[in-house]
């Protein structure tokens, strides 16, 4: 049986649609539902049992629950960004994950964990993940989310004991299907494609630095169907321990996405830029902290024997919009 934490959320539900896609149904689904909507994620999908987050540990401390589990996909976690409760996220982030690879430690068993590219802060020490981990460690995030992310990876880097396998993703800017409960944290794509529908044009920030056009701010967009393809590889091949960067290694502007988002919802290849961007000036709390470039160093991933092309901005938009934004029922 598969763990899989945060099964309900974007990344975790895709996974777990990859799973079955791939004919495996005996999963564990550890999430907490709430009132939020991501319960439509699962809704189509085979698993063999839910856990609520709350009581995973109390379930895995009966042995014969706990000799069923073969691997540990630990996509679970806060990932507001805006997250203001310090204790919340490292109890969330932090502790938890800990737990999880302490059990796999135990049982010998893949652990592969969702770290974050938040934790790169500004960049200002580059986007590698090649880099010892006393390089990892001078990385200054951001904010309390990307801090939480990355004091877990300095703490796995300290332990003499360890699962069989393990993975640490760096996701980077993340877009694609299941992502409709997540609100402000919704990617760049399901927030044009709705400010598009409802207004016919997006608005998109100035520049405020020194060789960046207005709009052109660039970020490492990854496909979610993309992103569980690496997932299932580390899962089904036994690859080398470690960090790795999970983005498409290609960075691209808001402007290039928001128009291959319009285009695609329009079904309007020759949509004029003039006509449906507003660029206005970006707050003035924004932009001292405001990331403009993000790239990922990808070399790990394909030294480790993934070689499967990335998908482009162009085509990945295109099939998240036009197979799922634009339809009703737009779940995987």
């Amino acid at each position: 049986m598969i763990i899989v934490t945060g099964g309900a959320g974007m990344i975790g539900s895709a996974f777990i649609w990859k799973l079955n896609e791939m004919g495996e149904k005996n999963i564990l689904i550890v999430d907490k539902l709430r009132n939020e909507e991501k319960w439509l994620n699962i809704r189509k999908r085979e698993y063999a049992d839910w856990v609520d987050r709350d009581n995973l540990k109390e379930w895995l401390s009966i042995e014969e629950n706990a000799k069923k589990i073969t691997a540990v996909i630990h996509m679970g976690a806060c990932s507001a960004t805006t997250e203001t409760d310090g204790d919340y996220l490292m109890d969330n982030n932090y502790g938890y994950s800990k737990f999880l690879w302490n059990f796999c430690v135990e049982r010998s068993l893949k652990y592969i964990y969702a770290s974050s590219a938040a934790t790169y802060g500004m960049g200002e020490l580059g986007y590698n993940d090649e880099v010892a981990p006393k390089e990892l460690q001078k990385l200054r995030p951001l904010n309390k989310y990307g801090y939480s992310k990355k004091i877990f990876d300095d703490w796995v880097f300290k332990q003499e004991k360890k699962p069989k396998q393990w993975n640490g993703l760096k996701f980077f800017n993340v877009y694609g299907p299941q992502e409709y409960h997540k609100g402000r944290m919704a990617s760049m794509v399901f927030h044009t494609f709705n400010q598009f529908k409802e207004d016919g044009y997006v608005k998109l920030f100035k520049s405020h630095k020194e060789g960046f056009k207005d709009g052109e701010q660039l970020r490492d967009f990854v496909y979610v169907k993309d992103v569980v393809d690496i997932i299932y590889f580390m899962l089904t091949h036994d690859v080398d321990s470690g960090i790795f960067n999970i983005g498409t290694g290609k960075a691209r502007s808001f402007l290039d996405l928001s128009m291959a988002t319009m285009k695609a919802a329009s079904k309007n290849p020759n949509l004029e830029q003039d006509k449906v961007v507003e660029l206005i000036p970006m707050p003035k709390d924004l932009r001292g902290r405001y990331q403009y470039f993000t790239e990922a160093k990808v070399e790990k991933l394909k030294a480790i024997g993934y070689t499967k092309e990335m998908t482009s901005l162009e085509d990945g938009v295109k099939d998240y919009v036009e197979n799922y934004l634009s339809q009703e029922d737009s779940y995987l």
